[in-house]
């Protein structure tokens, strides 16, 4: 992975237009701030090949803004919220663009927020609101959360409205911090979203990333976790509940560059709807110098009816043998015949039968959402997916 000069930080980068070829590593995995550094993608390409190219809007082609999307925060006491301009020496250290609709997000934006949890201490949940520029518009846009050392915080960033909408997250997670993120997005039918959240913890840091997709027309979102000191701990869970027509997509990277870390990633999703679409992409990469590290990852798909599909491709790269555990798990499948039979010969109707294994398969990720308000309505949100086809 290419490592970021001070040049990089101010998007100076060196163009490369090999950053489209095939790499045999995902730590060959190639990164820039400059825009025009990556080759306009044609949907051949590995890290493209799921995505349906003519969806999304003219974000990988260099569409130009056309509108705004806004964002609100509404920040516990102790929070401080600041707009920050492109040359501000804190943006960009959590990590690189990976991709050309990032890097382009990063050359597009034109102010970012940057929301701060104070050192030493432990707040209320604070909540950012991201609305989209409106229908048949294009925006870009970049948001930092940064935790100081122990600070202690629950963020919620929801996502919603409609329009194109391209962003870089970062979340700058300092020694000995805990720091708690539901990312929700709840878009218009019509809405396009690709975002990469940069996610980089300090030494005995501690990150909770939960992302869930439920609205939408194509969102493609690629959390990246780097490790700065030892003893980080990240945790990435998802949610995703795709309907017919939509594409979801998720390719979570977890690189593991320092020695006892820990890493586990559990994603879950359902289907249901003709050419409903989810694509889970989940890559662990463990380098030579990441010693006694231990990670896992999960995805699990359930598709509820004919027409949808699948697509969970989980990558495990190890560079060295002295690791604490490694492993991944896959499985799409439809509904256990086993569970139905069970609960209909104890006199409960097929339909809500149906619908009390699919809150059973959710509860697992619904029950680490720590702000009540937040999982009644996703609970809420799911219900009325099954509603929408009389599951």
């Amino acid at each position: 992975m290419a490592v970021k000069t001070e040049d990089q930080q101010h998007g100076l980068t060196a163009h490369s237009h090999g950053a489209g070829a095939p790499v045999s590593s995902r730590a060959d995995h190639f990164t820039s701030f400059d825009v025009d550094a990556f080759e306009v993608p044609g949907g051949r390409e590995e890290i493209w090949r799921f995505t349906p190219m003519k969806r999304l809007a003219g974000l990988h082609a260099g569409a130009a803004a056309t509108g705004a999307a806004t964002v609100e925060v509404t920040a516990a006491e102790g929070v401080s919220v600041q707009t920050a301009a492109r040359g501000d020496q804190r943006l960009g250290v959590a990590g690189t663009p990976g991709d050309r609709v990032a890097a382009q997000a990063w050359s597009s934006f034109t102010e970012a927020t940057v929301v701060t949890l104070p050192k030493d201490t432990k707040v209320g949940p604070t909540t950012v609101t991201v609305t989209g520029p409106g229908e048949g518009k294009v925006a870009y846009g970049h948001l930092q959360i940064r935790a100081e050392q122990f600070a202690e915080a629950v963020v919620v960033v929801d996502h919603r409205g409609s329009g194109a909408y391209a962003d870089n997250v970062e979340f700058v997670v300092a020694d000995g911090a805990h720091l708690t993120v539901v990312a929700i997005q709840d878009w218009a039918d019509d809405a396009v979203h690709v975002s990469a959240h940069h996610a980089k913890l300090g030494r005995d840091a501690t990150f909770r990333h939960t992302v869930v997709t439920l609205g939408g027309d194509l969102v493609r979102i690629t959390p990246v976790v780097t490790y700065a000191g030892r003893g980080g701990d990240a945790e990435l869970l998802g949610l995703y509940f795709a309907d017919a027509g939509q594409h979801l997509e998720h390719r979570p990277f977890i690189d593991h560059a320092v020695s006892n870390c820990r890493s586990n990633v559990v994603y879950k999703g359902a289907l249901q709807g003709e050419d409903a679409h989810t694509v889970w992409i989940g890559d662990v990469l463990i380098r030579a110098a990441a010693e006694g590290t231990e990670t896992f990852e999960l995805n699990r798909n359930l598709v509820l009816t004919d027409g949808a599909r699948a697509d969970s491709v989980p990558n495990l790269e190890i560079e060295t043998g002295e690791i604490e555990g490694a492993g991944h798990a896959s499985a799409t499948g439809r509904f256990d015949d086993e569970q139905l039979f069970y609960l209909q010969a104890r006199g409960i109707p097929e339909e809500q039968a149906r619908r009390l294994v699919v809150r059973g398969f959710f509860h697992e990720i619904l029950l680490k959402i720590s702000v009540p308000e937040v999982r009644e309505r996703l609970e809420a949100a799911i219900e009325a997916e099954l509603e929408a086809v009389g599951a």
